[in-house]
């Protein structure tokens, strides 16, 4: 199969916004390509020995791709919303500084190659790590987790699942009932559930997410998560399949203009006093979420965490 592929050429200093962009639009899936070196940190962080050697020159393309087969109008109208939603951004980047052009390409050149870019990285005590390398260092993890996203979005590199991995090791206690919504590669899912999270169910309203997310678990020896396909916003199915007042703990990693509506439904399925971590917000959004979800008379604020460019609103349910 052939592939449309788009690059998005600007400075390295919008790289967040644009990547929020991209997600605000829908596109899930894109990679980054820079020159920039890595600290000793993360050089430590990520175990790597030999780092090359690269010049940076302040400039970063994101690429995200579209299958040769979609239709014209599909195509155009998704090009537009892309266009749309980096325009919206002229208050705070040069939108004149951002270049989309575009290729074509063989869908074994897109799928595998960016693997060589998913490093083993920490938060904070666990370890992550690609299933295709091998780690003997692994001092200092408590738990290791492995992961292949296939074509699923999310490995827990991006700031926005660190953000929601580093409030699940506050809030998930033992038998803490936990619902991942857009569950991606099921790594927040599988998680929770080794802290010791039951029952834990993930959706996403993408069945490849759903396959890789069961595929994963399973790889790291976790096979009591329930996975549903569907969307629990306008699926009345898909709701009653995920279950009424009955969680303890609701994770949201997924886009901004998604966590809004998302919040209007989201109490009916979670106990008295639960929480909701939402993350996935660029900061040019954090004030509309914000407004949803305190204007929610459902909710009470509970906290405010940022990462980079990049935000998360936790809320309690009175």
């Amino acid at each position: 199969m052939r592939w449309k592929k788009y690059i998005i050429e600007t400075s390295e200093n919008n790289e967040d916004f644009i990547c929020g962009a991209l997600i605000n639009a829908g596109i899930m899936n894109f990679e980054v390509e820079d020159k920039r070196g890595i600290t000793p940190e993360e050089k430590e962080a990520m175990h790597i020995d030999i780092e090359p050697e690269l010049v940076d020159d302040g400039r970063v393309k994101i690429i995200f791709y579209m299958e040769m087969d979609t239709s014209p109008l599909i195509e155009v109208v998704t090009l537009n919303q892309v266009r749309e939603a980096i325009n919206e951004l002229s208050s705070v980047i040069d939108t004149e500084d951002v270049h989309i052009s575009e290729d074509v390409t063989d869908e074994k050149d897109w799928i595998n190659n960016w693997k060589e870019y998913f490093k083993p990285f920490k938060v904070g005590n666990i370890l992550i790590k690609p299933s295709w390398e091998n780690i003997e260092d692994t001092e200092g993890a408590e738990m290791i987790i492995e992961i292949d996203p296939g074509t699923a979005f999310g490995t827990g590199l991006h700031e926005t699942t660190r953000l929601c991995i580093n409030m699940l090791q506050k809030y998930v206690y033992k038998d803490t009932a936990l619902l991942d919504v857009g569950c991606g590669s099921g790594i927040l899912s599988i998680i929770a559930a080794k802290m010791g999270a039951n029952p834990v169910v993930g959706i996403d309203i993408d069945e490849i997410a759903t396959e890789a997310s069961g595929e994963n678990a399973v790889r790291n020896g976790v096979k009591d998560i329930k996975w549903i396909t569907g969307d629990m916003i306008n699926g009345k199915a898909t709701a009653m399949a995920v279950g009424y007042d009955a969680y303890d703990v609701v994770v949201a990693n997924i886009l901004a203009d998604v966590i809004i509506p998302l919040s209007k439904v989201i109490p009916k399925h979670m106990k008295s006093g639960g929480i909701f971590i939402t993350s996935g917000i660029i900061n040019t959004k954090k004030d509309e979420v914000l407004k949803e979800l305190t204007g929610n008379e459902a909710f009470e604020l509970e906290e405010i965490a940022e990462d980079g460019d990049w935000v998360s609103i936790v809320v309690r349910k009175k």
